[in-house]
């Protein structure tokens, strides 16, 4: 005999929503191209997002750049780091809690890199009319965690995310 949590398990989901429009989150949040690395830190850190869809100056999506994009690019920039040792001598334990050297300048080492130069420079979209199934299925063949909506004239107007379509699972 099934437990109501297997009997409720076995229902099938049924999506509530017939179009991208309908699924879409609306006048989603953009950053520039020109846009300096660290305002994409404060945009995904202070919105909680895990991604955002880049544009250039007609305002037109050309990229997303995403914490992973992120990520990687704060790994290229650090320089090698040595083994840590076993111990530390008492001078370099000073060092390593944070005294700043004599003569550095706060922001001398800040990063001047662009968001277009660590964007991943895909836009992968549909069309406000796209059956919500095929938003599913193209998410899902793709990869991809979010897809953009964008209107005939290539202007953004939403973005479709997996938590947009688990919101419309009834």
């Amino acid at each position: 005999m099934a437990t109501p949590a297997q009997a409720q398990a076995s229902t099938p989901l049924i999506l509530s929503a017939e179009t991208a429009a309908d699924l879409m989150s609306v006048n989603p949040i953009c950053i520039r191209e020109d846009a300096m690395v660290q305002e994409a830190v404060a945009l995904l850190t202070d919105k909680g997002f895990s991604a955002a869809p880049v544009i250039d100056g007609a305002g037109q999506p050309i990229g997303v750049v995403s914490r992973s994009d992120l990520f990687i690019h704060d790994r290229e920039k650090m320089p090698y780091q040595a083994a840590v040792p076993d111990y530390y001598a008492a001078d370099e334990l000073s060092r390593a809690h944070g005294r700043k050297e004599r003569g550095s300048l706060p922001g001398a080492s800040a990063d001047r890199t662009r968001v277009k130069e660590i964007m991943t420079p895909v836009v992968f979209s549909v069309a406000p009319d796209t059956p919500a199934r095929r938003v599913v299925e193209e998410m899902l063949a793709l990869k991809v965690h979010r897809l953009f909506v964008v209107d005939g004239g290539g202007v953004l107007v939403g973005v479709v995310s997996a938590t947009d379509i688990l919101k419309h699972l009834q």
